[in-house]
C-alpha cells in the first residue's frame, strides 16, 4: 500500500517515540500544579487529547486555559510561572526535559521496522512535529540521521509557520524533501495533525491510534487506522 509513494512524513511524538508519554507526564504535572494552586477540578487525561494533542506547546495552553474558563496573559519569554501562557508552557517543556535527559527513549519497535524498509527503498523521509524537542529527542534515540529533515516549533516560529490543524508544516517538509504532496505519505497519531495532512493534499494519510481513537483520527480524515507502524512493515 505505501510503497508506491515518493516521500514519507512523521510526526515524531507518538508515531516512532513513545515521547507522547513523557509529554502527558509533563502536561498532567504543570497543569495538575496549576489547578490545584487555583482551586480547579483536578487534570484529566482526556484534557490531553481534547486541547493539547498535536497543538504547538503554548496553542495547548490556550486551548485548554480557554475550555476551563481561566484567561491569562500570553506573558513574556523567559518566564516559567503560572500567571501566563507561555510560563505554563515554559515550565512544562522544563518537566520534559529534565524527564528526557533523565530517563532517554527508546522508539517503537514497529516504527524501527517500517523506517528500516524504508530506507531499503531509498526514499526520503521527514520528521514534521509540533514540538520544540524534536531534534533533542531525535539523537537520544538514536534516529536523527535517519531523515533528511526536520520541521519542528523551533523551526515553525523561525518562518513563520502557523501549527497544526494548518497544513503548512507538512507542506514545508514535503518541500524540503523535493516531493509533491500527492505522492507523499504523512503518518499522524493526532486529529489536528490529520487534518493538517488532508488540507496540505497529501497522497495517503496514516492514523496511528496510540489513543486518541480510531473514530476521532478517521473523523478528522485519516485514510487508514493502525495501532503500529509494524502493520505496515510487514
Amino acid at each position: 500500500m505505501i510503497d508506491r509513494y515518493d516521500a514519507y512524513l512523521f510526526d515524531l511524538d507518538g508515531v516512532i517515540t513513545p515521547t507522547v508519554d513523557l509529554h502527558m507526564r509533563a502536561w498532567a504535572e504543570t497543569f495538575d500544579r496549576l489547578f490545584a494552586l487555583r482551586g480547579e477540578e483536578p487534570y484529566r487525561e482526556s484534557d490531553y487529547y481534547e486541547s493539547l494533542d498535536g497543538r504547538p506547546r503554548f496553542e495547548g495552553v490556550a486551548a485548554l486555559l480557554r475550555a476551563r474558563g481561566i484567561s491569562l496573559p500570553m506573558g513574556e519569554p523567559g518566564n516559567d510561572g503560572f500567571e501566563s501562557v507561555i510560563g505554563i508552557g515554559n515550565r512544562k517543556n522544563r518537566v520534559f526535559t529534565e524527564v528526557l535527559q533523565r530517563d532517554g527513549i527508546d522508539p517503537y519497535p514497529g516504527s524501527l521496522l517500517l523506517l528500516d524498509r524504508l530506507a531499503a527503498l531509498g526514499r526520503p523521509l521527514a520528521v514534521v512535529s509540533s514540538s520544540r524537542n524534536a531534534e533533542a529527542v531525535l539523537h537520544a534515540a538514536g534516529l536523527r540521521d535517519r531523515f533528511s529533515a526536520v520541521v519542528d516549533g523551533v523551526v515553525a516560529e523561525y518562518e513563520g509557520l502557523p501549527g497544526k490543524p494548518a497544513p503548512d508544516t507538512f507542506l514545508r517538509g514535503a518541500e524540503l524533501l523535493g516531493a509533491d504532496p500527492s505522492r507523499s505519505v504523512v503518518f499522524e497519531d493526532a486529529a489536528s495533525g490529520i487534518a493538517a495532512a488532508k488540507a496540505g493534499r497529501f497522497g495517503l494519510v496514516v492514523g496511528v491510534d496510540r489513543g486518541a481513537g480510531k473514530a476521532a483520527l478517521e473523523a478528522a480524515g485519516a485514510d487508514t487506522v493502525v495501532m503500529d507502524l509494524e502493520e505496515l512493515a510487514r
